[in-house]
């Protein structure tokens, strides 16, 4: 009895183990596969940049000759214009939509489906070209009495410039798409919180703007994040109507000096660095809302070199 008592004991690893223990020394894994294959895919990629760096068809000295250009830097500024504006249109549209298309009243939940079916539905170059001709099917925009007399009216074509119209197709394109995104949100907020609500006496705006929203910008914000960072390079289709944005504007420079890869790498390069901000924005933003739902946050790039900065001081023994 006592021999099998003592063979039912598991082993310890360690130096020195209890009484009627049986001390082991672990050994990782070896996984000469995984290793393999690590130093393939580092040679691959040390390979590609190499040659891609060292390649003096790449013109690097064309490249730092542009970079801070001034068109260029003032198309960066149109772009990221654009992507502000656009996504403002966007989450405001998409937060009236799925409200819309959540309510009782099927009228206004059919107009929702409508519109979502529409704008998700048709290309977006076809729409910034269809605002951008808008004045060819109404010259005119006039406010008063439908099919009566007319207040006030303006000249769409000055009414609905080349930036207004990039704003409105981008804005309402987007639109769509969070519509459907912040619907995900709210419903994945759990039913029985807004009954409490409701029994608490709160009415359903009150309920939708301090229980269920809240909680639903968890669920929202990293699908925001992609669409912003989507609608940034996005932005490029607006030099269908003449928008000077960042690539219209590379575009500009390469057709009279012909040297289109080295000013193509520098619309990359900028595109790069607004998208690493945005990702680095959307990462703050996702742990602002985490918090109460996680036990930890996730650190931030500052508190893990602090970090490594005190590994690194800590006294070895």
């Amino acid at each position: 009895m006592t021999a099998q008592t003592k063979s039912a004991i598991p082993p310890v690893t360690g130096k020195e183990a209890p009484a009627g223990h049986t001390a082991i020394e672990a050994v990782p894994l070896r996984r000469p596969g995984r290793l393999l294959l690590c130093a393939a895919l580092l040679f691959l990629l040390f390979f590609l940049v190499e040659g891609w760096a060292t390649n003096p068809r790449m013109q690097w000295h064309t490249v730092g000759e542009f970079l801070f250009a001034p068109v260029v830097i003032e198309g960066l500024g149109t772009t990221l214009l654009l992507t502000v504006v656009a996504m403002l249109i966007g989450v405001v549209g998409g937060i009236v939509l799925a409200v819309l298309r959540m309510s009782d009243n099927p009228l206004l939940a059919r107009i929702s489906g409508l519109y979502i079916w529409v704008f998700r539905g048709t290309p977006l170059l076809v729409q910034l070209l269809f605002w951008y001709f808008l004045s060819a099917i109404v010259p005119r925009i006039g406010l008063g009495i439908p099919w009566g007399p007319t207040f006030v009216d303006f000249d769409t074509n000055l009414l609905i410039t080349q930036l207004t119209a990039a704003f409105l197709g981008l804005g309402l394109h987007e639109a769509a798409y969070m519509g459907e995104i912040v619907r995900a949100g709210i419903t994945s907020v759990d039913g029985g919180q807004t009954e409490a609500a409701h029994a608490l006496g709160m009415t359903r705006r009150q309920t939708l703007r301090r229980i269920v929203l809240p909680q639903a910008l968890r669920v929202i914000i990293p699908p925001t994040g992609n669409q912003a960072i989507s609608m940034l390079k996005t932005t490029s289709l607006v030099f269908a109507i003449a928008v000077p944005e960042l690539l219209t504007s590379v575009q500009g420079i390469y057709s009279r000096t012909f040297q289109q890869v080295p000013l193509l790498t520098v619309a990359c390069i900028w595109y790069l660095v607004a998208t690493s901000v945005l990702n680095v924005g959307q990462y703050y933003l996702e742990r602002r809302f985490t918090r109460g739902s996680l036990r930890e946050l996730p650190p931030t790039a500052l508190q893990r070199l602090r970090a490594a900065l005190a590994t690194k001081q800590e006294p070895q023994t």
